[in-house]
Order: C-alpha cells, then sequence, then structure tokens
C-alpha cells in the first residue's frame, strides 16, 4: 500500500517525489540489509555464503547438502582450541567421479588438490587463508577408513595430496594432517569438487579474472588472450587448473590463481548485482548446497547460516590470502618441503589469531599461551610435525658454560619419545639453544625443536651433514634460565610472504 505523504504548501508536488524517492531508497537499503545478512560470506567459503541465500527454501536447500562424521583423534593428541576464533579447512579434490573422459583419469577418487586453511578473527575484524601445496612432503598420520573399519598406516614422508582419497583416506586424515603439520586446531572442514567450481561461478552470472599474457593450456583446456575476461562454467574450472602456460608451470604457479578467481567471487557475492537478484541468490543457494561436502558439525541450513553470519562481519579489505612459505625439496625437485622458520612463524600467527592485515590485533590472553617447557623465547614456538620420534637420532652438546647440561636434557629426550637421544662432547659456549640437521631431516629438527618449547628458528640445516647422520642440540646460556612462562605469537608476518588482499582488482595471472 502506497503511504500517504502529507502536503507543505506550495511545492507540496515536489515534497511528495523527494519523499517517495527517499522512502524507495530506504527500501532498497533495508532489503540490501536482510540479502546481506543472509548472503555474504568471505574468503575460501564463498560457497557457503550462498547456503543461507534463501533460508525460505529450507527443507530443499538441507536436502542439498550432504554431510560426513570424521575421526580427528583424542583430545589429547589435538592442537589447543582457537577459543571464538575459528579455522575451516576448505577441500578442493580433483576427482573425476561422474564427470566421463573430459578432465582425465576418468573415475578417480580424487586427492587433495586444493587445499585452504581459512582462519576467521574471534573478534571478526579480519580472516586469513593459507594454500597449502599439494605437492608439499609432509609425514601423514595414522587414520580410519571412511567407513571405519580399517586403520590406515601413517607415513614419515609423502605428498600432502595423498592425505585424502590414498587408500581410502577422508577428510577427516587431512584435517589430522594440517593440525599436526601447523600446530592450528580445525573446527570444519568443507569439500568441494569441479563441479562445484563450475556451478558456483555459472549461478553468481560469472566472475571476473585477469590475465597479463596470452594463455593457451593444453592440459587446462584454457584459452585465454590477454586482459580481463569474465569466466563461468567450464571456462572458471580451466582458469583454476591452469599452470602449465604461467609462471613456472607448476603448482606454485597455479595458487595464485586460484586465490585471484575466490577474491573475485567474494566481491561478486557481495556485490548489489547479486545480493539484490533474487534469481542469482536462489541459484547461488541452490548450487552452494549441492556441491558441498561438510562435517556432521555444520551439517545443516541452520549452521552453515549460523558461519556464513560470521563470515560476513569481515570487510573484503581484510581478507588476506597467503601460501605457506616453501622450499624445493633437496631430494626431488619436482617436490616441496615448508620453508623454516619462515612456515613455523606463520602457523604460529594463525594459531595466535593474529592478522596480515592492518586491523589491529586482538590482544592474546596470557592463559591462552603455551607455557615453555625449556629455554625462554621471544619468537615464534616452532610447530610439532608428525614423526615416529622413537627413530630420530639426536646428540645433545653442552654449550651453557656450566657442567651438567646435557644429561638431564637428554632424560627430558627420552620421556618425550626420542629415545636414540644420546650425550655428545660439549660445544663451545653459545648464547642460545639451537638445533642443526642433515639434508631431509626438516621434520625431525621442527618436531625436536617443538618437544623443547624452542623457537622455530632455532632449527637451522647444516649443509656439510652427512644425509643419515643425526640431530645435534647445542644447549645454550639460555637453559640455565629457563622456565615456564608465556610464549606470544609473533605480530608480523614472514619476509617475502606470497600474498593477495580479496580486495585487489588488480592481480592478473602471469
Amino acid at each position: 500500500m502506497q503511504q500517504d505523504i502529507p502536503e507543505t504548501g506550495q511545492g507540496s508536488g515536489e515534497s511528495r517525489r523527494d519523499s517517495r524517492r527517499r522512502a524507495a531508497a530506504a527500501a532498497r537499503r533495508a532489503r540490501r540489509r536482510r540479502a546481506l545478512k543472509w548472503t555474504a560470506g568471505a574468503g575460501a567459503l564463498v560457497l557457503v555464503a550462498g547456503c543461507g541465500g534463501a533460508l525460505y527454501l529450507y527443507e530443499h536447500f538441507n536436502n542439498n547438502l550432504t554431510s560426513v562424521k570424521v575421526d580427528v583423534g583424542t583430545e589429547e593428541e589435538r592442537p589447543k582450541a582457537a577459543g571464538d576464533a575459528l579455522n575451516i579447512l576448505v577441500l578442493g579434490t580433483d576427482s573425476r567421479k561422474g564427470l566421463g573422459r573430459a578432465y582425465g583419469d576418468e573415475g578417480s577418487e580424487g586427492h587433495a588438490d586444493t587445499t585452504l586453511l581459512f582462519h576467521l578473527a574471534k573478534d571478526r575484524s579480519n580472516a586469513t587463508v593459507i594454500s597449502i601445496p599439494r605437492d608439499l612432503m609432509v609425514p601423514i598420520p595414522e587414520c580410519q577408513s571412511a567407513d571405519g573399519k580399517k586403520k590406515i598406516p601413517g607415513s614419515a614422508r609423502d605428498m600432502f595430496n595423498t592425505s585424502l582419497g590414498q587408500s581410502g583416506r577422508d577428510p577427516g586424515c587431512t584435517w589430522k594432517t594440517v593440525e599436526k603439520v601447523t600446530g592450528i586446531r580445525i573446527d570444519h572442514f568443507v569439500e568441494v569438487n569441479f563441479e562445484a567450481v563450475k556451478s558456483l561461478s555459472t549461478a553468481v552470472g560469472g566472475v571476473e579474472v585477469c590475465a597479463a599474457k596470452d594463455i593457451n593450456d593444453s592440459d587446462s583446456h584454457l584459452r585465454m588472450t590477454k586482459g580481463r575476461h569474465v569466466v563461468q562454467g567450464d571456462e572458471a574450472l580451466a582458469f583454476v587448473r591452469t599452470r602449465h602456460a604461467v609462471g613456472f608451470g607448476g603448482d606454485l604457479t597455479r595458487i595464485p590463481l586460484q586465490q585471484q578467481f575466490i577474491s573475485s567471487m567474494i566481491r561478486k557475492i557481495k556485490s548489489d548485482d547479486t545480493l539484490t537478484s533474487p534469481t542469482k541468490l536462489y541459484k547461488l543457494a541452490d548450487a552452494a548446497t549441492k556441491a558441498l561436502t561438510v562435517d556432521s558439525g555444520i551439517g545443516s541450513v541452520d549452521k552453515l547460516k549460523d558461519l556464513a553470519l560470521d563470515i560476513s562481519k569481515v570487510d573484503t579489505k581484510n581478507i588476506t590470502f597467503a601460501t605457506v612459505p616453501v622450499l624445493d625439496d633437496p631430494a626431488d625437485k619436482d617436490r616441496l618441503i615448508l620453508k623454516q622458520p619462515d612456515a613455523g612463524q606463520l602457523f604460529a600467527m594463525i594459531a595466535g589469531d593474529r592478522s596480515l592485515t592492518e586491523t589491529a590485533a586482538p590482544p592474546a590472553p596470557a592463559t591462552d599461551a603455551p607455557a615453555a617447557t625449556a629455554p625462554a623465547a621471544t619468537a615464534p614456538a616452532a610447530t610439532a610435525p608428525a614423526v615416529d620420534t622413537k627413530d630420530v637420532r639426536v646428540t645433545v652438546r653442552n654449550g651453557s658454560g656450566t657442567r651438567g647440561q646435557s644429561g638431564p636434557t637428554v632424560e627430558k629426550l627420552r620421556g618425550k619419545g626420542f629415545t636414540k637421544a644420546s650425550v655428545a662432547s660439549d660445544a663451545p659456549v653459545a648464547a642460545t639453544t639451537t638445533v642443526s640437521y642433515p639434508a631431509g631431516q626438516e621434520a625431525e629438527a621442527a618436531a625436536l625443536a617443538a618437544a623443547l618449547g624452542l623457537p622455530a628458528g632455532a632449527a637451522k640445516p647444516d649443509p656439510k651433514a652427512d644425509p643419515k647422520g643425526a640431530l645435534v642440540l647445542v644447549l645454550g646460556k639460555d637453559v640455565l634460565d629457563a622456565g615456564p612462562g608465556p610464549q606470544q605469537p609473533p605480530t608480523a608476518a614472514p619476509k617475502d610472504l606470497q600474498r593477495v588482499q580479496a580486495d585487489d582488482v588488480d592481480v592478473c595471472a602471469k
């Protein structure tokens, strides 16, 4: 019903028109706020944001969802909870089931082809999305099969992407692997496949991307001229899969393309063009819920809606995409290893709820900080990858300047599972405690440093060491002052960290 606008004398017709325009504008703003409330999501979880888009069709969308219960280990095995912060693992699987021969490997079960760790700050002021390369060499823990009927043996060193699909491993195994490698507590997971990229990009009417040069990739079937393009469906999938015709041709080259694509989709979903279109909202919600497999903790539209509302509070400019710092694997040029101490520094920032943007970082309560069990440190603590510590050889040298320090340290290490720790000759006096390791033993060194509460930078490679030799722990003067105390997470990101801001419209595939 049209609202009656009282006349105000001469010019009342114009006043009525102005009032109607103001009322119409207010109504549009109200509709936009309601749409935003139900649909605005951010980061790699743009698909989740769509799940709240048309809640009046609750049953329809709820029936679209697939949820599974996964085994992620006991509380004692897991990192400390993040409090009000949220960490969601987004798994992009390369499964070809039901897709025919169009994408190769017909019927492939799928592995962890694209993995994003989405961190939502506890004050909802910022979000960080970390890409984990599929070719990263990591320890994979023992896992339960998807049907829960058998145990799948772990591996001391394997490609990260085999944590899903290989030997029947389910998303719970990738969840456990990420927690072991990063020391970051995961709260939920979301899994999508090739079809999700196609259907979601189509539902929003296409996603704008940019190419810094002509691209012709026969493997992904992407043919794109230099400049800006709006892609959807098969072309969108080809864009996020391409790697051989850009950069150095590997997975590390493909990751920034995926970050560009997701950032652009975030902006598209948050735009008036999407939020004020009931048709697009329905298509997005329908496509998103059909595309998702989630853990049982968020296995309903209601729960996904609550998650989307939390994510929607983050301003796009405060969403940062970054890639885990890595190096070429000395043992295999086609594989990667963590670059330390940079990777440990990044993981410590996420675990400590530190932002990669310039928003004010909320102070970490002292009660939330882990206590040092060895030398007190102000640098980020090393994270503990999953390694079989009983097979790790460690020689302990006393460089503290005070006799009798090596023996108690060896006993402490044996109590922590390093049964092959032994005392060696004293070292020259050193100010700080360090771990040196041969090539290929990065994970073992990180586990040793973490067991002693050392900062991530305490572990350093020794290029002259025998590759099959032992780790060397040199005790510094700091062991004499060791005692329990809080270790605050770092406030600055590692130097040269690859990153993309979600509001950057000038990112192009090179």
